[in-house]
């Protein structure tokens, strides 16, 4: 009996050393490379409006500009996300409130699944589509 004992505290013993295992945090995602946060920046932008539906109609618009597919559109969550078959450009934009008076908008582009970080690209898709709001706004086709 002692040894059936010594058996089950020594499977106790590992299966709690192996839950422990599981509980500790990747460090590594926990902490933020500046880079990530320059990015962050590139591929966000703030825009004055309180209207999320005109700002993801514009959005929609803009992808369509830029040749993109939109394969899903969610409103509720505020994100739109596209592609672009001719060259395998990704692209996932979100829409959430910033404060009582701004939206911001999030574009994360991916090409060939390689994150893209040229600023150059977002800088194009953030002018269209400050462009295309502006004309929304003033109800211009």
């Amino acid at each position: 009996m002692t040894r059936r004992r010594m058996l089950t505290a020594s499977i106790a013993t590992a299966m709690l050393f192996g839950l422990s295992g599981c509980a500790t945090p990747n460090r590594q995602l926990m902490t933020m490379d500046t880079s990530q946060v320059r990015l962050r920046n590139i591929q966000t932008r703030a825009f004055d409006s309180t209207d999320k539906i005109k700002v993801l109609r514009s959005v929609i618009s803009t992808l369509q500009d830029f040749d993109f597919m939109v394969g899903d559109a969610n409103k509720a969550l505020g994100m739109v996300s596209a592609a672009r078959v001719s060259d395998g450009l990704q692209v996932s934009v979100t829409v959430r409130r910033r404060n009582e008076t701004q939206l911001l908008v999030r574009a994360n582009m991916e090409y060939n699944t390689k994150g893209v970080e040229n600023p150059s690209v977002y800088q194009k898709f953030f002018s269209v589509l400050e462009k295309s709001m502006f004309l929304t706004a003033h109800e211009v086709d």
